[in-house]
């Protein structure tokens, strides 16, 4: 997937609005269905890959099918390949100064503002979580030099100015080791690891 030109993610309101828009997108245009289907809280997204106009084919035939229960939109006709992989879950916390945690309330507002920042800044995209234990929210954290995270955060702010979304972000500058360390296994608060509670 990380080599696709182009992206499209449209964020449903409805799941048999979003089923239906699902299949009228695959069968407008020849694109890749990445991903389909619920999330929380019982919204549909539906997100396509490919060539940059079969994918806007196929985004303007999703946002045609079903017009009055869209949530929120993008798409990305270059979009950066660091954020394709990062969607398809790379995680890349290599060495890094400080990093900016991005927190959207729609999964198409995480790409878009993700998208512009990397393109915008010297910045590396550390994690992308599009709604998967977050509530239908979207998450990034982009890693690297303090002046860096900071462009990058406000490159993200602008890049969804005047939209009906909200963004989220904070800056954490000189990262602790063992936070850091900490990242770089997962973001989620569990994940099934033991504690070492042994002296």
């Amino acid at each position: 997937m990380s080599k696709l030109p182009a992206i499209a993610l449209i964020e449903l309101g409805s799941v048999a609005a979003g089923a239906f828009a699902a299949d009228k997108m695959v069968k407008r245009s020849p694109v890749e269905l990445l991903h389909a289907g619920t999330v929380q809280p019982g919204k549909f997204v539906i997100l396509v890959g490919g060539g940059t106009a079969e994918v806007e084919e196929s985004y303007l035939a999703g946002m045609q099918a079903a017009a009055a229960d869209i949530v929120d939109e993008v798409l990305l006709p270059d979009v950066h390949p660091k954020v394709v992989r990062a969607i398809d879950g790379t995680r890349e916390y290599d060495d890094y100064n400080s990093l900016v945690v991005l927190e959207t309330s729609t999964l198409a507002a995480v790409l878009r503002a993700t998208d512009a920042a990397v393109k915008g800044a010297v910045v590396e995209v550390a994690e992308v979580r599009l709604a998967n234990g977050l509530g239908g929210r979207g998450l990034a954290m982009l890693t690297g030099e303090l002046s860096d995270v900071e462009a990058a955060a406000e490159i993200a702010t602008l890049a969804l100015a005047g939209r009906d979304v909200t963004l989220c972000h904070s800056i954490v500058s000189n990262v602790h080791e063992q936070y850091a360390s900490r990242l770089a296994e997962s973001s989620r608060f569990f994940t099934g690891k033991q504690i070492n509670t042994s002296e």
